[in-house]
């Protein structure tokens, strides 16, 4: 039995037209961290889900015994439920969902567009992944949360106070083989990479650019640090999103 969804980590879900946009949170967070970018793209009248991710937006309890599949398979029946109902779908992530958007890409390349903000594509250095093991080992399940990394003052992530270990060594697992698979990566992308992020390094979004085999606009932002969809720049991450999401959008016919 999981704990009730905490205040504003509900998930989104609104019916527009013939375009989708599926919306994913990152790692300890929720759809709060989205909501922004999410009703924007609403607003322009596109077909939105932003799913709260399994183990997620209650408490940290539910989420140690979560593993990445958990939140691939919630990512990817989001995707085909969205696609059902539209003719074109762009893909929107923070963070660990900036992961999942691009393992979508990787295995559905008629996705037709990708928004990233501070992905993480590319699993930590082999002392952070060391140190997590030999956390674990000694016996510890939790460690110190990573949430709330925004340079804006007074601005506040709804994430967990703690970060389970077991499930961070799964997602670093998971995104090693994301990383793998980036030349499988044709969807336009959008990506927005903080210079200052003290969550995920932005050695991750060099490596993205590098190795899709699709086009990349990068817009880097100077103001913001890791959730900057809840930053400095969160109004010129919301415009661009949606330009750049209706322009390729409607140039499928959709």
């Amino acid at each position: 039995m999981t704990a009730p969804i905490l205040p504003g980590a509900e998930p989104y879900s609104t019916t527009g037209d013939a375009r989708g946009a599926l919306v994913l949170h990152g790692f300890t967070g929720n759809p709060q961290s989205m909501r922004g970018l999410a009703l924007a793209l609403a607003d322009a009248g596109l077909t939105v889900e932003m799913p709260l991710l399994p183990g997620h937006g209650t408490a940290v309890a539910d989420m140690v015994p979560t593993r990445w599949t958990d939140w691939t398979d919630a990512a990817e029946a989001a995707l085909n439920e969205l696609a059902a109902r539209c003719d074109a779908v762009a893909v929107v992530g923070l963070s660990m969902g900036g992961s999942l958007s691009v393992w979508l890409a990787e295995h559905h390349p008629e996705i037709a567009a990708l928004v990233l903000v501070n992905p993480l594509v590319s699993p930590p250095d082999a002392d952070t992944v060391a140190l997590i093991d030999a956390m674990i080992e000694g016996g510890d399940e939790l460690a110190p949360g990573v949430g709330s990394d925004i340079a804006l003052e007074g601005a506040v992530e709804s994430a967990y106070a703690e970060l389970p270990l077991r499930a961070a060594q799964s997602l670093f697992a998971g995104v090693a083989d994301v990383e793998r698979d980036l030349g499988q990566v044709t969807s336009p992308i959008l990506l927005f990479t903080s210079t200052q992020d003290h969550v995920v390094d932005p050695i991750s979004s060099e490596m993205l650019v590098e190795k899709v085999k699709g086009p990349v606009e990068r817009i880097v932002l100077d103001r913001s640090y890791h959730v900057a969809t809840l930053d400095h720049d969160k109004d010129e991450i919301e415009v661009r999103s949606v330009e750049f999401v209706t322009g390729l959008l409607a140039s499928t016919g959709a």
